[in-house]
């Protein structure tokens, strides 16, 4: 019971086959045994011969420090051996810290002063305008993204709950967006530095997403990236050539 109070799928979603072994990704039948009065063991897997997860036992503080470190066997536990659920959510507020960043650059550049309220009114919506492109630079890279893996792997994305799963996996890998915050509010004159290594930093986190997500190699999901931003940048030129500032 302390275990699957840490987030872990409860033991009738076993028969599912939703839990994966971090070291192989292959798939298990539980991730520990209950032999009653408080005696739990953590399950082997079978094909590996090493614990399925271990991460049940650890602290979300070093689960998230190892996430953090890119490493494989922790995306595996948050995506296929929890029930984490907030990738809309944290897709939804990433999107603001983006746009947030871009109004106030935005509003840098203005030299008006004016209080007027139509002036506070103007630029309420300009930051409602750079959400929607923010929205829509990070669709056309999922879009991308997709249609690359779709086309280079046709029978890894067979079904809607691989796409949903991919999905799920590249908005909660996209969670680095939250530093672009703190990056503005303590600002200095390294600040487009930091921002660059924000931006580095996703997508290396993305890319392993991709990687763990459907079990490849790492040159296909820094292909699928590539083409991303490819799109993701044809958008911004979009917007730039009708004149608007992204």
């Amino acid at each position: 019971e302390a275990l699957t109070g840490r987030g872990v799928l409860s033991p009738a979603m076993a028969a599912l086959g939703a839990y994966r072994c971090i070291e192989c990704s292959r798939e298990a039948a539980e991730l520990y045994r209950d032999y009653q009065r408080g005696v739990l063991r953590i399950s082997i897997c079978k094909s590996c011969q090493k614990p399925v997860d271990k991460y049940i036992e650890y602290d979300p503080v070093i689960i998230l420090i190892n996430a953090i470190l890119c490493k494989a066997q922790a995306y595996r536990h948050i995506l296929f051996n929890t029930k984490i659920n907030i990738h809309g959510k944290l897709c939804i507020f990433c999107l603001l810290c983006e746009a947030y960043l871009r109004w106030l650059q935005l509003q840098d550049s203005s030299q008006n002063i004016d209080p007027d309220d139509l002036i506070r009114y103007a630029k309420e919506w300009d930051f409602y305008r750079m959400f929607g492109i923010a929205s829509l630079e990070q669709t056309s890279f999922l879009v991308g993204i997709f249609i690359t893996l779709w086309w280079m792997r046709p029978e890894m994305l067979k079904t809607k709950s691989d796409f949903i799963l991919l999905l799920k996996a590249l908005l909660l890998s996209s969670y680095g967006k939250l530093l672009l915050i703190p990056a503005v509010i303590w600002e200095h004159d390294y600040t487009p530095l930091c921002l660059a290594f924000i931006k580095v930093f996703v997508l290396i986190s993305n890319s392993q997403a991709i990687r763990v997500t459907l079990n490849l190699n790492r040159m296909l999901p820094w292909l699928a990236i590539f083409f991303g931003l490819i799109l993701e940048n044809g958008v911004v030129c979009f917007f730039q050539k009708m004149g608007w500032d992204v």
